[in-house]
């Protein structure tokens, strides 16, 4: 038995356990509140979204977790002391989705649209000169699998594109850059500053005052990755001294975003509920089962998250 161990709504519960039962017919995927006390010290593994943690200590054999979702930061932090594993999920369909968000958005801020949306409800008829995508610059903070595929993305539809990220990559026709020496070139360069990190210890706060200040005047912001990597209240002060011209988030420390947040009327700010990149059900069910029947070939667990590095 492999028990499924979530906080989802019982509903939605029960349709991933359906389709993944379904993609692994020889295997019993079953919501833990179901799982007897005698069969816990069987399982070598456990599927899992954003689960209580607490709950894992029941299993005194578990070795591995593979999540079903691509962000993991809380198992991580959960789990650092453990020798338990864990695998994210690292999907393809998921990675499009993704660079399709950072590319739509990315469009919604070169072309004006928050400016032209006040001057309609001002009733206020005035064209703006458009700048050529080859002009406008565009940084990702992340160069993993979301960031590499938004980033081709984004250089394919002709604008100017860099990358950072922690240790050094190449990606071709793609400006890199590294460390925090190279972080602060980049943007300082960055027309549009879209970040898809994941949230460690290290990059917790990371998108601050000071990082705030080196970008141009006028520049804006796309957080798809996790609300902690930004400081808010320094970014509405960003915003609200017209350093940054506009937000784009969709993402918050807390979610749903509470209805008495200020963000939500703030003029410069675009709100999104967390809609960048869902999991879809059908491709993660099908490379969970994939990685799932090859630990039961092999006894290999799949690549799992570095508990040093939290990705």
């Amino acid at each position: 038995m492999i028990p499924f161990i979530s906080q989802l709504p019982a509903d939605e519960e029960n349709i991933w356990i359906a389709a993944l039962n379904q993609a692994l017919p020889d295997e019993n995927i079953i919501a833990v509140t179901e799982l007897k006390p005698a069969d816990k010290k069987h399982c070598l593994l456990a599927i899992v979204a954003n689960p209580n943690t607490e709950l894992l200590a029941e299993f005194e054999n578990l070795t591995w977790l593979h999540s079903i979702w691509a962000g993991v930061e809380n198992l991580m932090m959960s789990l650092a002391d453990s020798p338990i594993d864990v695998v994210r999920l690292i999907d393809p369909t998921l990675s499009r989705a993704m660079s399709e968000a950072v590319l739509a958005w990315s469009l919604y801020l070169h072309r004006d649209m928050p400016r032209y949306a006040k001057q309609q409800h001002n009733k206020h008829w005035q064209q703006h000169q458009l700048v050529p995508a080859s002009e406008r610059r565009i940084g990702i903070l992340g160069l993993g699998e979301l960031g590499q595929v938004s980033a081709r993305q984004l250089q394919q539809n002709g604008f100017k594109v860099m990358g950072w990220s922690r240790t050094a990559k190449k990606i071709p026709n793609i400006g890199t850059y590294s460390g925090n020496s190279g972080l602060a070139e980049m943007v300082a360069q960055s027309d549009i500053l879209v970040c898809l990190l994941p949230l460690t210890p290290t990059t917790r706060g990371m998108v601050n005052k000071k990082l705030l200040a080196q970008l141009p005047q006028g520049s804006a912001v796309i957080n798809f990755a996790r609300g902690g990597i930004i400081n808010t209240d320094e970014l509405l002060n960003a915003l609200n001294s017209k350093h940054l011209s506009h937000a784009v988030l969709d993402v918050f420390d807390h979610e749903p975003l509470s209805i008495d947040s200020g963000l939500w009327q703030h003029p410069d700010i675009t709100i999104l509920p967390h809609i960048s990149a869902p999991t879809n059900l059908n491709s993660a069910c099908d490379i969970v089962a994939k990685n799932i029947i090859s630990f039961r070939a092999t006894g290999q667990i799949p690549k799992s998250v570095s508990k040093v590095n939290g990705y």
